[in-house]
């Protein structure tokens, strides 16, 4: 059964922006998708095909109000991989992508999208200025009139001398034009008709009138979708499914990225487990009528709310106008030139750039800098997935190292009532008759890899103790390094003839204690409620030792 979108989603009196928001994409997406058929080896309809289904069934049954679902380079390369594998056979092929659709419904259902709600600001930030800068490399092939020019984005800068040298002016003064439109256009204008739009339909205009023998889309191939339930050998299901979690974990990752990046834009809150599931449903309908996977596409979403899209809507329309044109309506769009769409996704390119936070670079904190700029570069010259990682961890490991670092400053050892508040007279008698020999130690927050170890180097110090009693009461969490610290910590201060007590921990770190062999090594009867109950125990411990020397 389908899972469709909130309703609320969709209701909105804003018909006219989703109109043009969903007509303004599936414009952009045509090109896309046509290359993106040819790049994967299933054919120019297969692309086509993919951004009609995936995007329309993940528009209607997904989380995000304004993305926009169709074929992405990151999976096209994947798709390639996949059609040379299986030598052709474009059934198998096929089989993979609804495989994929499978899994990512079954990530969404395990509630596996919420993770990448944690993607900090300064990866966000660089993600999307990344993708601005690229649409704008991407473009100048375009706006230069050279034909068939296709490559990264350092081949394309690299290139630009040779391009010069072949320079098409007509293309470029088009080009130009189409960005002046974008760029100047009055407001009171636009809001009644969207400036893309608007410089699509002037600017193929102004071909047509001065007869301009520049590069056009071209001929658009066009057929009825067939359905159909891909078939594979038994011999190679193990790589279809190994292909298919790469399809799964690379859209919905692409996915939920694109969904993080238009959050920023509109204010809103998308639900990224909901989008997991429309997104495989949306695979799922592409690979049953020979489609490439669908993801969300950052670049066409961000087109979309930049001509008015602010609903589900707008994605759906996207797709009938593909679908349209792939039944017999192909003839007019051909005939709009590159130049043209080239000076439209510049200014899209311009705008998607984060230009708040790269005016505030050296005001703002120099690790949220140094995050920012490293994500912004891997994703122009390496590729989005890579920039999403690397910018990810380097943010994460900030966060862990000032965690472990907040949490050691706020660690603190008691020796004497006159260091603890809240005593109650009966353990500050018992501290104070220890005399020194009992030891409390307090600390804040998670217990966790980051931490882990400086806490077991303050625990192990050289003070001079009988008992050491740890208050667990504002640990939340403990993970299985800080455990395996702390049975280091245990097992050598337990050889050296001091006794450890725990005590206040919660029944959720109880429960990984016991599980990691903590309280194994400890003693269950170590692991106490209170802190008076550790209190009594270790005025026992001390009482017994003393009674010993004597």
């Amino acid at each position: 059964m389908l899972v469709f979108s909130d309703p609320e989603m969709i209701r909105s009196k804003n018909y006219r922006g989703d109109f043009f928001g969903g007509i303004t994409t599936a414009v952009v997406a045509l090109p896309l998708a046509l290359a993106f058929g040819v790049s994967s080896g299933a054919g120019a309809l297969a692309g086509l095909y993919g951004a009609i289904f995936a995007g329309a069934f993940a528009a209607v049954c997904g989380g995000t109000r304004v993305q926009i679902t169709g074929p992405t380079g990151p999976m096209t390369v994947v798709m390639a991989l996949i059609v040379i594998h299986f030598e052709g056979d474009l059934p198998a092929a096929f089989a993979v992508v609804i495989l994929a659709g499978l899994l990512q419904i079954l990530f969404g259902k395990f509630g596996i999208g919420r993770y990448i709600k944690l993607v900090p600001q300064p990866v966000v930030s660089g993600f999307m200025s990344g993708i601005g800068i690229i649409i704008i490399i991407l473009q100048l092939p375009a706006l230069f009139g050279v034909v068939g020019f296709e490559g990264s984005t350092l081949t394309i800068l690299s290139a630009i001398p040779q391009m010069a040298m072949s320079l098409d002016i007509n293309a470029l003064l088009l080009g130009l034009a189409v960005i002046g439109i974008m760029f100047f256009t009055p407001a009171k204008i636009n809001r009644y008709f969207p400036t893309p739009l608007l410089a699509l339909l002037i600017g193929s205009s102004l071909a047509v009138v001065l007869s301009l023998d520049i590069a056009q889309i071209g001929a658009v191939p066009t057929g009825v979708p067939q359905f159909g339930i891909p078939s594979f050998s038994l011999d190679e299901l193990p790589y279809v499914i190994r292909f298919a979690l790469v399809l799964a974990f690379l859209g919905s990752i692409d996915s939920l990225l694109t969904s993080i990046v238009a959050d920023s834009l509109t204010r809103s809150t998308h639900d990224s487990n909901r989008e997991l599931i429309g997104q495989g449903i949306g695979n799922i309908a592409s690979g049953l009528f020979s489609g490439l996977p669908g993801a969300g596409a950052t670049m066409r979403t961000l087109i979309n709310v930049r001509a008015g899209g602010s609903t589900p809507l707008s994605g759906v329309i996207h797709s009938l106008l593909l679908l349209l044109i792939v039944l017999g309506f192909g003839r007019t769009v051909s005939h709009i030139p590159l130049a043209v769409l080239a000076g439209i996704l510049f200014k899209v390119g311009i705008d998607i750039i984060d230009w708040n936070y790269l005016r505030r670079l050296f005001s703002a904190p120099r690790a949220g800098v140094v995050i920012m700029m490293s994500t912004l570069l891997l994703t122009v010259l390496v590729d989005l997935i890579t920039a999403f990682a690397v910018g990810f961890i380097m943010a994460s490991v900030l966060f862990v190292a000032r965690m472990a670092d907040a949490q050691i400053n706020n660690a603190r050892f008691a020796f004497g009532a006159d260091q603890l508040e809240n005593l109650t007279p009966e353990e500050a008698e018992i501290l104070e008759h220890g005399a020194g020999r009992i030891v409390l130690f307090h600390v804040e927050g998670p217990l966790s890899f980051g931490s882990a170890r400086e806490v077991a180097r303050l625990l192990q110090s050289t003070i001079e103790k009988d008992v050491l009693a740890i208050d667990l009461r504002d640990v939340p969490f403990i993970d299985s390094s800080a455990c395996a610290a702390l049975d280091e910590v245990i097992q050598r201060l337990n050889d050296d003839g001091d006794q450890v007590l725990l005590f206040g921990a919660r029944q959720r770190v109880k429960d990984i204690l016991q599980q990691t062999g903590v309280v194994e090594r400890l003693g269950a009867e170590n692991l106490l409620e209170q802190r008076i109950d550790a209190l009594r125990m270790a005025g026992s411990i001390i009482e017994r030792n003393l009674a010993v020397a004597d």
